[in-house]
Formats: structure tokens, sequence, C-alpha cells
């Protein structure tokens, strides 16, 4: 890489540049202009995840938690106490009959989603869904043909689209920066049994649904998928070839899910993609790296830093309007930060499900997108399950909603 080619590539890169602020500023998240209007949101499912959205929405200008659903009495007593004055539900059918409720957050077992996200429209409600979008095929085909005919917002919980860092990372890619892709490496490793506190045993399925095939899609569906929604993004295109394996070998708990999974990607142009989860050590957390012929690039949660390959040519003490410090450390073979404004996504992307309500903007993570990360995510648990090549072509096409 020449000096030119390498201040090009720093500038454009990873500083601030000004072609990321001049004729893009939308991958940096639209300025958002909320004005007098008012989207009130309905909660169904006031687990974890269902409070934690509550708390971020009655953040935002704009958007106001009104009602909550939840068939579990204690979590629907807590998800009202998070969201104040909120008007509680003991079923989603009640809240969904609910006049004062424009849009919802589903929020959910994974298994719920497409019959929950169908009613909803049905009801004539905006959808923010929480990822994974359906469990299953027919599922998916059936929330993508129930979207397509209706005028409403339909967004999934892929928030990484609405990250400032990662919306940065696929523009450094897809202009050729870290010069050919030829492999992504995930990894999701966490240390814990991943199970939730029991008050009573008849509640044991519905609390710790991640455990059970019946509701879950486990470390695929929960965490897997976000970095396989990044790669389809980024290459626009889906696997052809899906292989995996893993096992109940650490956590013998009656727990059906796996609790360490690795999977293959293969795309059609050669690109190979691996995904590694484990529940049993936290070593290096989370990580997506993506491996360039003339560089690497390596995501965190909200930094990334990319190193050159070493067989290209160093020239060093040349700045050009690029920080020294930045060229050293870049010409030594030490990484160079993805410059990025780092806060959370989750609340980038309600913020994007306002403006769309509002102000009839393009969601990033929508049916589409949503659908396609579904399906591979289908797809991958066959794989592991039936310990199966599978292919991509065996499936049914996706219907595109336009």
């Amino acid at each position: 890489m020449g000096l030119k080619s390498r201040r090009t590539f720093i500038r454009s890169g990873l500083l601030a540049g000004a072609g990321l602020l001049t004729g893009a500023s939308y991958l940096y998240g639209r300025q958002l202009s909320f004005g007098n209007e008012r989207v009130r949101i309905g909660i169904i499912g006031t687990g974890s995840r269902g409070k934690g959205l509550g708390i971020l929405i009655n953040q935002i200008d704009g958007l106001k938690v009104v009602a909550c659903a939840d068939v579990i009495p204690f979590r629907l007593e807590e998800g009202l106490r998070v969201c104040k004055n909120a008007k509680g539900y003991a079923n989603y059918e009640e809240l969904l009959d609910d006049k004062n409720v424009d849009a919802v957050i589903i929020a959910t077992p994974f298994s719920m989603h497409d019959e929950m996200s169908i009613a909803a429209l049905d009801a004539g409600k905006h959808v923010y869904c929480e990822k994974t979008m359906a469990k299953g095929i027919n599922e998916i085909q059936e929330v993508i043909s129930s979207v397509a005919q209706q005028s409403l917002v339909f967004q999934t919980g892929h928030q990484y689209h609405s990250s400032p860092l990662y919306q940065r990372a696929r523009q450094i890619i897809k202009e050729g920066n870290l010069g050919e892709i030829t492999a992504y490496k995930c990894q999701w490793n966490r240390n814990g049994d991943w199970r939730r506190p029991v008050p009573d045993p008849k509640w044991e399925r519905l609390i710790n649904w991640r455990m059970y095939k019946e509701y879950s899609g486990g470390l695929i569906a929960e965490l897997m998928s976000h970095q396989i929604d990044f790669i389809n993004w980024v290459t626009g295109s889906h696997p052809e070839k899906i292989v995996g394996f893993g096992g109940i070998d650490y956590w013998n708990d009656g727990r059906e899910t796996y609790d360490n999974v690795n999977v293959m990607y293969e795309y059609p142009t050669g690109l190979d993609a691996s995904f590694t989860c484990t529940t049993s050590n936290s070593y290096d957390d989370y990580q997506i790296k993506v491996l360039g012929s003339e560089g690497t690039m390596i995501l965190g949660y909200t930094e990334g830093t990319v190193y050159r390959e070493q067989k290209t040519s160093k020239e060093i003490g040349v700045v050009d309007g690029v920080s020294g410090a930045t060229l050293k450390a870049w010409d030594s073979g030490e990484g160079v930060s993805v410059e990025a404004h780092a806060k959370d996504p989750t609340l980038d992307a309600l913020k994007q499900f306002y403006d769309a309500i509002v102000h009839d903007k393009k969601v990033e993570s929508n049916i589409n997108t949503g659908a396609l990360t579904a399906k591979c995510v289908q797809v991958s648990l066959d794989a592991l399950y039936t310990e199966e090549i599978k292919y991509w072509k065996d499936y049914p096409e996706l219907m595109v909603v336009p």
C-alpha cells in the first residue's frame, strides 16, 4: 500500500473524514426532528429486555410507554414500575385492542414473534419486533406477507444497523480499504448459565424459555444473529452452504438448547464466515474479525480497530494532515481506531422507529433484513441439530417487500 493510499485509507476510512460528513450524513444516524407528535407505545413482554427497552423509550422525546402486557404477573408488575402510569394487561390481545396504543414493542420468546407481529399489524399498530424476527421458514414468510399488505412501520431489533461504529465499519469494508475480504471470524463468549430466577416452578419454561427448543433458537438466535445480520448487511448477500455443531457439555441442568455452538457459512463468492459461542468462558467476550488482503478490522460492542497487513510497504515521516502518531502507529503495525461516536445503538434504533412513524423515514433494520437473518438462523439450527450440511437452495426463497 503506497503513501497516498495509506493516507487516504486512514483519513477516509478511520478518522472523522469529510466523506462521512457530507452526502452520507445518514450513516451517523439522522438528526431527528421530534416536533410535537407523540407516539404511544405498548410493550408486549416485560422481562429483562422489555423493561430495558421501556427505560430507553421514556428517554426519547416523542415516545411514551402507555401500556404493558405480560402473562407472568410479577413480570408485568416490574414493567409497570419501570413504565410509570402505563396501563397493564395480562394478555397481549387486550393491549392490541387499546386505541391509545399507536405502536408496539415485541420482546417475548422467539417462537411468539410471528403470531404477535401479525396480530399487531392487523390491529393497525406499528411494530418493533425484537430479534430474531420469526422462528421457522413458514412463519417468516407469513410475517413478510402481513407487512407487505400494510402501510405500517415494521422494524426488527438488530440494532447494530443503527450503530455509528458499525455503519462506519461497513463503509470502510465496502470502499475496499481492507482489500478483498476473504473471511469473517465471529465469537461471543460468556461465562454463565443464562438462567433467570423462577419463584414458582410453573413459570420455568416461560421465564427460562431460552433453554427450550419449543421457544428458542438458543445461542444462534439470541447472540450470533447480530453477527450474521452484520455480514449479510455488508455483503448484500446470504450464505449458500451452512454447517454447524455444538452440544450441552458444561451446563447439565435440564436445558435443551446447546451451551456451546460452532457454525460455518460459505457465501457464493467463496467468502467464509465462522461463528463460535460458549457459555463457560468469557475470554475476549464479543468480537468480529474482518480479514482482508490489505488489512484486518476487529469490532467490539462500541469500538473498532484496523491493522494493516505486514506485507504492505512502510513509509514513515509524511503526515500531510493526518496526525503523526496515527501514521507511526499504522506504519509500525499497531492498530488504528475506527472513529465513531459510541453510544447505545438500541437508543438510536428506537429513535429511528419514531422517525419512521412520524416523518416517514426508512428504517435500516427492516422486514427484508430481519427476514434474511431469521432464515439464516433457521437453516443454521437445522444444520446444527441434524449434523448435516444445509444448502440455501433447498429452502424457499423469501419474498422481498419494496
